[in-house]
């Protein structure tokens, strides 16, 4: 009998049952015990290939996302006992980790703490507490970068291997999450003490989500994708994340296949991915050369597109406002206190109707006497594309008198 139960094919036909019943409005208790006995040596990527199994046979992809959560709590005890996986550094799925270990510290260091706090605040203090919790929320929206690096460079891949229902139903709890994100994000920072419960409950439902699918990537999706991908199309994956953004964390290492000099095509990977001069209006530049420029400004920039999102900042040395590259793919005013999101949105507007070019401002920091002006940045035909923020201390120009001529 231990035989046939250890047997893959028999188990998969057994979890397969399971699921089914499970659809058909069985309990997580009364499957559970038929569970154990299969659930030795269970592969990661089993769960995943049954749920494409029975959407393949018919089950609608709505219907799986709606007891993805009972799956997992069927099958968490013998997924936990796995393994953590484990990759070289810098790779995307060790990136994905490290983002999931971000967002963890994030919800119950900071996050859970202020909700604990709004359980408990009179209404006098509730508002200020609330307010807290909008800013760790804008932070927390950094999760959307996450699940689109996910979607837009995992999910093809595994499409190409006929694995699609799974990223379906994964791509669908990822736009819940992100639902119930907006709509906490909303009822905080228009707080009304008559919502109070209905904000500490949809919390509560979001943190829940976030944690079960950070669970599901680290023992189903990652290890499954782990098995499936070739070097080459995590290589591919990693080099246009960059375009996406990262979630909370940083990544300081660089990752390439084992064999970094050619790629599945015979195409050099040195020079894949390192495009030729770049010629503009006004000259011909190499992107190194570029990145130079920026570095070397004596003026701070930060490049946010039509959208609203910050795409770009130059990396000088001694920035005024620093910035990380966690910051590309953000939203920019989930880049600003709450207090003053509005007044970047009426900036934004006013670029965009063409009522205002450019808006100024000025503030004391310290030492520095810091000037940043917002630029309303347009294409030949005078369509609005973004907005330039150029940041500079003027206290050193503002000491400036008489005359330093060159000859000097």
């Amino acid at each position: 009998m231990s035989e046939l139960i250890n047997n893959r094919e028999y188990r998969q036909r057994a979890l397969k049952e399971i699921i089914l019943e499970l659809h058909q409005g069985k309990t997580v208790q009364e499957v559970k015990r038929k569970f154990d006995e299969i659930a030795t040596g269970m592969d990661p990527a089993e769960l995943s290939l049954i749920e494409q199994g029975l959407i393949n046979e018919g089950l609608p992809v709505e219907e799986v996302q709606r007891l993805c959560d009972v799956h997992a709590a069927v099958f968490r005890d013998a997924l936990e006992k796995n393994p953590q996986i484990t990759v070289a550094a810098g790779h995307p799925v060790g990136i994905f980790m490290a983002e999931n270990k971000a967002l963890q510290k994030l919800m119950d260091q900071e996050i859970k703490p202020i909700l604990g706090e709004l359980k408990q605040a009179s209404d006098d203090s509730e508002k200020a507490v609330a307010l807290q919790l909008t800013e760790k929320l804008n932070l927390l929206w950094d999760v959307d970068k996450h699940y689109r690096r996910k979607e837009d460079l995992i999910f093809p891949f595994l499409e190409k291997y006929e694995i699609t229902g799974p990223p379906k139903v994964m791509w669908g709890v990822d736009d819940k999450i992100r639902g119930l994100l907006k709509e906490a994000k909303k009822m905080a920072a228009n707080y009304q003490a008559s919502q109070k419960q209905q904000l500490i409950d949809k919390m509560e439902e979001l943190l829940a989500q976030i944690d079960e699918m950070i669970f599901k990537e680290e023992k189903i999706f990652l290890p499954m994708a782990l098995e499936t991908l070739s070097e080459d199309e995590w290589y591919q994956a990693l080099v246009d994340s960059d375009e996406i953004g990262y979630c909370l964390v940083e990544p300081n290492q660089s990752w390439k296949p084992s064999r970094e000099d050619v790629n599945k095509d015979g195409i050099n990977l040195s020079n894949e991915h390192s495009p030729g001069n770049i010629k503009f209006d006004t000259g011909v530049l190499s992107p190194e050369q570029i990145d130079l420029i920026y570095r070397h400004l004596p003026v701070d920039i930060t490049f946010v597109d039509k959208n609203g999102v910050v795409k770009f900042f130059s990396a000088t040395k001694d920035r005024i406002f620093p910035r990380t590259r966690t910051i590309i793919g953000r939203k920019v005013e989930n880049c600003h206190p709450p207090a003053s999101a509005h007044v970047v949105e009426k900036i934004v507007e006013d670029f965009k109707s063409g009522k205002k070019d450019h808006e100024d401002f000025w503030i004391k920091m310290g030492e520095k006497y810091v000037y940043i002006r917002y630029v309303a940045v347009r294409d030949k035909a005078g369509n609005f594309s973004g907005v330039l923020e150029i940041t500079q201390d003027i206290k050193p120009i503002q000491a400036i008198n008489g005359e330093k001529r060159i000859m000097d």
